[in-house]
């Protein structure tokens, strides 16, 4: 079906300023506003899922959600590591005025302790405006289902303080490398795991956090929601229970393991790798069963992504998998494979069912899309743009004048089809054209000083210093996978 005809049958106006003033006030046929689904992978490399080419892993599910909606091939997650990635998400803003630019530690090395419950990221601070208050604002249920890393327990940053009515899950990162922990947190309060205390596997964490992000749902079906699902998944550390392991188990080699990565791998890296991907499938695939079974299918619009690109840390094989696809570098690096990430939108009727755009978005625009959303207005001088026009296929769509990242030094900029990388201060700025070199392998800045002198000059004007995130940290940048990979 056409674009034009799709809307026509969905009873949109093609070119209609009125109906999107009328669509802005966020009600649908029947008075009720949308519900809006925002699930999060993790570490999930650009070419992981089927819809993106990957071969060896299978997520039907997430394939059904690309086959029901629109895929974006240009799609940017806030930054190459995960709390300033949430960051991002959150606030509306790119890392070069973020508050948090950096996976950066408070509380001590407590987050590395099995059973440590003061561990915890930089908090976002008292008076921050994210998506979970955009929603409550508007009369909405908020819950986050996952892992946070913006805040811990008792700090300005913690979920309640931040828009979510509910959250469960893993409030420190650190604590996030085991699958099998003996605690996790509901808002402020500890939930022990009893079974998991001696050590040994039993409980899957990841199981755990998807039954009660269903229960909000249920809990919440008679009313507006936002459900975010910060999932842990496919995260190092490699784990996951016997079933999800055998469906891959007996199907490649596995590789010997030289002891460098940090982690101690499962003895099937690659099918407990695959196994977690396909486990995170059929948790999307339980929540689409739901929606569909409360009659809320057709009034949720979801969104599925990942924080940043895949890596080869703990035993992961980012190679093997051809994990980034066609892309230059892995989590960590501000090179395409670090950054550019699966972005998927569904809503029936709303969203052309099978539809690809290459608009270039970023996590920075969430949140103004939402606001567009709900007829809201997003805070002042946030870096986003509203993608609701490309979703719903209507004109009007503006376009971001460039996307910026920064991480240890390292900056990134993607102007147009121009890609800027510096990969420290006053180090060379390396210049690609991603139309015709997507891998990032031809550094053609010397033939383009022009372009060259405007990437400068974004580096350098288009962020503000951070004291708690200075762009060259002291000591440099111990960042192993910033390297391009061969």
């Amino acid at each position: 079906m056409k674009r034009r005809d799709f809307l026509k049958a969905a009873g949109w106006a093609v070119a209609s300023r009125a109906g999107a003033s009328t669509f802005a006030a966020g009600r649908t046929t029947g008075g009720r506003r949308p519900n809006v689904v925002f699930i999060l992978a993790d570490d999930l490399g650009y070419a992981d899922l089927g819809c993106y080419g990957q071969k060896k892993i299978r997520t039907p599910n997430i394939d059904k959600l690309a086959a029901e909606g629109m895929r974006f091939t240009q799609c940017y997650s806030g930054n190459p590591v995960c709390a300033p990635s949430r960051c991002t998400l959150m606030t509306g803003y790119h890392t070069g005025h973020a508050q948090v630019r950096n996976n950066r530690q408070v509380g001590g090395d407590e987050g590395w302790v099995l059973g440590a419950t003061t561990g915890g990221q930089w908090p976002l601070t008292e008076g921050t405006f994210t998506v979970g208050h955009l929603f409550q604002k508007a009369g909405y249920a908020t819950g986050a289902f996952g892992k946070w890393g913006l805040g811990r327990v008792g700090t300005t940053g913690e979920p309640a303080k931040q828009g979510f009515d509910q959250f469960f899950g893993y409030n420190c990162q650190r604590q996030a490398h085991t699958f099998y922990p003996n605690h996790l947190w509901r808002n402020s309060e500890i939930c022990w795991i009893e079974e998991n205390k001696d050590g040994q596997e039993k409980v899957y964490s990841h199981d755990l956090i998807m039954q009660e992000a269903l229960k909000f749902v249920e809990t919440n079906k008679d009313r507006p929601f936002f459900l975010y699902v910060p999932s842990t998944i496919p995260h190092v550390a490699l784990q996951v229970p016997e079933d999800s392991l055998a469906e891959y188990k007996d199907q490649w080699p596995d590789p010997p393991y030289d002891g460098k990565r940090g982690y101690v791998p499962h003895v099937h890296p690659r099918a407990c790798y695959a196994g977690m991907v396909t486990r995170l499938d059929k948790a999307v695939g339980d929540l689409m069963a739901l929606l569909k079974k409360l009659g809320l299918d057709e009034n949720t619009l979801v969104i599925f992504s990942s924080d940043n690109g895949p890596t080869n840390a703990g035993g992961s094989d980012a190679g093997f998998f051809e994990s980034a696809g066609p892309l230059n570098g892995l989590k960590g690096s501000v090179w395409e494979g670090g950054v550019r990430v699966p972005f998927l939108a569904r809503w029936p009727g709303r969203i052309e069912p099978g539809s690809t755009s290459d608009h270039l978005g970023a996590f920075w625009d969430f949140l103004p899309t939402c606001a567009e959303l709900l007829g809201e207005k997003p805070p002042k001088g946030i870096d986003g743009i509203s993608m609701l026009p490309t979703f719903l296929g209507r004109p009007g769509q503006r376009k971001h004048e460039y996307l910026y990242w920064e991480l240890n030094g390292q900056q990134g900029v993607r102007l147009g089809d121009w890609k800027a990388v510096r990969l420290k201060p006053n180090q060379k700025i390396q210049l690609f054209n991603l139309k015709t070199d997507i891998g990032e392998k031809n550094d053609i800045g010397d033939q383009h000083p022009q372009i060259v002198a405007k990437m400068q000059d974004i580096l350098q004007n288009g962020r503000t210093e951070s004291e708690v995130f200075p762009l060259q940290p002291p000591g440099g940048n111990a960042n192993k996978n910033k390297a391009k990979k061969k």
